[in-house]
């Protein structure tokens, strides 16, 4: 469909700042009017933030009875067959919600729920096409758990879900620019300050921060020496982790490959760590700290982050491409152990001449999650 004025571009700054609102909407527990081009719509909220008045006010709105959308890895963690078909293609169920107790539906969606144990799935029914997965990958961009309810507009499609919105003082967003958000933000990342910081492993240090258009979550590039554009870059792509990069925690090995990467392109005498904010493997930090739960329960780190409803690996690199771009490397020697970070890098345009191993001994209670990035991931250690 030919995009007018009234729909612009993906790309465009009003978009992704409509996006972002709407992310800010949902994360305080309020509902938005999700819908698409043909005048489909439906009101959205967090599963996790549901509660009487919230369930009351879609009723009230609609007409109709909400319902919960989840993963089908969320589902599929339920015991729910019908979630099966679904996995390899990323697809959502739609469960009836045969009454509004806000518990049973936080523990649906929520497995370290207290009440998550004695929870049973629902009856399976059709959820508007489009619209399911828009509202679903709303709940992941606002850094909550992936599961949303959701109740079609009365009379839906109508002839402007905007003006629906709009006369009842509500955020409306598309499905379309949902689904486009993470590229199109990543695609809009600029430099918005550079400074020079030394550190304890290389005092010949900079750091240059990236923002989206949107005004979103900044990522930084640590620059380390003098880089030469016309040499293959030493190059560390780091996730955020708080807890190993800032508390040193054991659990994993982060905090090592943060400070170790430094020190060997000091020793190297250049490079760069690109340092993404996609904590937890795109999940976030809450809901690491969920997956933790988890894990201390006897699930390994990939299990945990499919019984919360995420696929193992959340995370987008076109961001780390597009800094690189910026600041003008194509060819790097990249330091790590997970083939997906080269395969990566190469879809978007940034040539891998070489990977450098990265990798640190066990301190004991990492143990198990090495194994399972070995074993699972395919992490070359």
């Amino acid at each position: 469909m030919q995009e007018t004025a009234k729909y612009p571009k993906s790309a465009d700054p009003a978009v992704l700042q409509a996006v972002e609102r709407a992310l800010a909407e949902l994360r305080r527990g309020a509902t938005i009017v999700l819908h698409d081009w043909s005048g489909k719509g439906a009101l959205v909220q967090a599963a996790e933030l549901a509660n009487p008045e919230g369930l009351a006010a879609l009723a009230g709105l609609t007409g109709t009875e909400a319902m919960l959308l989840l993963t089908a890895r969320r589902a599929q963690a339920l015991g729910m067959a019908e979630a099966d078909a679904l996995i390899a293609s990323g697809g959502v169920l739609g469960l009836a919600l045969d009454d509004r107790e806000a518990e049973r539906i936080r523990a649906l969606a929520d497995p370290t729920a207290p009440e998550a144990r004695n929870t049973r799935a629902r009856r399976v029914v059709a959820a508007p096409a489009g619209l399911d997965v828009a509202a679903v990958e709303l709940t992941k961009l606002a850094r909550l758990l992936p599961a949303a309810l959701l109740a079609p507009l009365p009379g839906s499609p109508v002839q402007s879900p905007l003006a629906w919105a709009d006369a009842r003082d509500l955020m409306a967003v598309t499905a379309a620019n949902v689904s486009e958000y993470r590229f199109a933000a990543a695609r809009s990342l600029t430099a918005v300050a550079n400074a020079a910081v030394p550190l304890a492993e290389a005092e010949q240090a900079r750091i240059v921060a990236f923002r989206p258009d949107d005004g979103g979550t900044e990522h930084l590039a640590i620059i380390v020496g003098e880089p030469d554009p016309s040499e293959p870059l030493l190059l560390r792509m780091h996730s955020e982790c708080f807890t190993g990069d800032l508390l040193s925690s054991l659990r994993c090995d982060c905090g090592e490959q943060l400070r170790g990467a430094i020190k060997a392109m000091s020793d190297a005498g250049a490079g760069i760590l690109l340092y993404l904010t996609q904590e937890g493997r795109g999940i976030g930090l809450v809901n690491k700290l969920r997956a933790y739960t988890l894990q201390d329960l006897g699930s390994d780190t990939l299990d945990a982050n499919e019984q919360l409803g995420f696929d193992a690996d959340e995370r987008v690199y076109l961001p780390a491409a597009q800094m690189l771009h910026h600041l003008g490397f194509r060819r790097v020697r990249l330091m790590t152990n997970n083939p997906q970070k080269v395969a990566a890098l190469s879809r978007f345009g940034i040539a891998v001449e070489e990977r450098v191993e990265h990798s640190f001994p066990s301190n004991g209670h990492n143990a198990f999650y090495l194994a399972t990035k070995a074993d699972r991931f395919g992490h070359l250690f």
